[in-house]
């Protein structure tokens, strides 16, 4: 079941991500996912750093770290794909 969850929430912050970056991003809904869950791991991985990954409550900032990390994840990643499939160059 956590593997669901990582999907989805991985969907979500990959979507929210490409609705906050400017332009048209090429990926598709798939590689959306993907980078949404590897952005959240890197949010994750710096809320952990500098000790902010457990706190009593909702923890905000983790949440805007794994969104902070998908904006990055999805801008690099979009640029790697369109330069891959030849859209444009990286």
């Amino acid at each position: 079941m956590s593997w669901l969850w990582a999907i989805i929430v991985g969907l979500v912050l990959g979507l929210i991500a490409k609705a906050i970056l400017p332009g048209k991003q090429a990926i598709p809904l798939w590689l959306t996912a993907i980078f949404g869950m590897l952005g959240s791991v890197l949010g994750n991985a710096i809320a952990t750093w500098i000790g902010v990954n457990n706190t009593s409550g909702i923890d905000w900032t983790r949440h805007l770290l794994q969104l902070l990390g998908a904006i990055a994840v999805v801008a690099v990643g979009d640029g790697l794909w369109a330069a891959i499939r030849g859209k444009r160059t990286a």
